[in-house]
């Protein structure tokens, strides 16, 4: 009888965890997709705000009757041709910096590894730099030089970096050596370059949305109707891989191909987005750190991350057109205002327990 009520006990306890576990996995699914509808509903608000407000303030209705073929001339045009594919552009270029940023912290479990800041971003500007000034490039074939050197400086950074394999910290040092250098071709193309010409590269090298059309905004459309859906393909073995490359192999993951196929698409998702609108500061940097805060505990929350990427970007830009009267900043200029201090306060906080503060 003993035995008895011992086994009882002990399926009782099992039951209760099991219980436990359940509960807690559905409160994380349940603020998970609360978080999701919160960020994507802001989204959606400030998105309506950035085509309604500007030199010609419209109502919302008014912009929504633009939208569906109704309108004057006049509103058709400020909403159809100035402001929703700027505004489209900016959610586009958000998401895949976003996205971009969550798969290369997750995959290298590194808070630094970030494509501005280990040299993806750099090699997209040292090409395309060059090629408009060295080459009068202009259009989409300077866009695609800036993605083509974001695949060429993603590679090179890669394979410097294998030693049977890839460990993060080395990548991120390598990608911030590779950055480094990449950034003194910029500069010392800038300097040969003709003043007018360099000021308008040194705009670009800011991160801009200003001036840009349907021209810019299509082939980005494209690029993340490819790549998103390959970037969640891949993602498959995101889970393993952040346990380790020992467990992730235990499990029956391809460590090296996942891991390989992950940081192609986090690598292309930065180049397009660059490609757009140019290196915009860290939005890659802050977007995953702020989203797994949202979303405790629920991995790499790329979704999430695509879409505080897409927000932040927009509200930044919506901030860079009106913060200051008659004047339009660059978006870049205020991602930095809200990156920077998150990278000081990264590295402070690294520091203190390097030292064992």
């Amino acid at each position: 009888m003993t035995g008895t009520r011992l086994q009882e006990t002990a399926d009782a306890r099992l039951a209760d965890a099991v219980r436990t576990v359940a509960g807690a996995r559905g409160r994380g699914r349940r603020r998970s997709v609360l978080v999701g509808a919160a960020l994507l509903a802001a989204l959606v608000a400030v998105f309506a705000v950035s085509l309604s407000v500007g030199d010609m303030v419209m109502p919302l209705g008014k912009v929504v009757d633009t939208l569906f073929g109704g309108g004057d001339g006049g509103s058709r045009f400020v909403v159809l041709e100035l402001r929703l594919p700027r505004a489209l552009l900016a959610v586009l270029v958000g998401t895949g910096f976003g996205l971009s940023g969550a798969v290369f912290q997750s995959v290298l479990r590194n808070p630094l590894a970030s494509p501005d800041i280990i040299g993806i971003s750099a090699g997209a500007s040292a090409v395309a730099v060059t090629a408009a000034l060295l080459f009068q490039v202009s259009g989409l074939t300077l866009s695609a030089s800036a993605l083509v050197g974001s695949l060429v400086s993603g590679t090179a950074i890669y394979l410097l970096a294998w030693r049977q394999g890839v460990a993060g910290q080395r990548l991120v040092l390598i990608g911030i050596g590779v950055g480094t250098g990449l950034t003194s071709v910029v500069w010392y193309v800038m300097a040969r370059s003709d003043t007018t010409d360099a000021q308008e590269a040194y705009l670009w090298l800011t991160g801009s949305l200003n001036g840009r059309s349907w021209n810019q905004m299509w082939p980005l459309l494209i690029a993340l109707a490819v790549l998103l859906p390959l970037t969640a393909l891949a993602a498959r073995t995101l889970g393993p891989l952040q346990l380790g490359d020992d467990t992730a192999a235990g499990l029956g993951a391809r460590v090296e191909p996942g891991r390989l196929a992950l940081l192609g698409c986090a690598v292309a998702l930065a180049g397009v987005a660059t490609a757009a609108a140019g290196p915009v500061g860290f939005v890659a940097f802050v977007s995953a750190p702020i989203a797994r805060r949202l979303v405790p505990r629920r991995g790499a929350a790329l979704a999430h991350s695509a879409l505080t990427g897409a927000l932040l970007v927009l509200v930044a830009d919506f901030a860079a057109q009106h913060l200051l009267p008659s004047v339009q900043l660059p978006v870049g200029v205020v991602t930095s205002i809200i990156g920077a201090p998150y990278l000081l306060l990264l590295l402070a906080r690294a520091n203190r327990v390097g030292s064992g503060g």
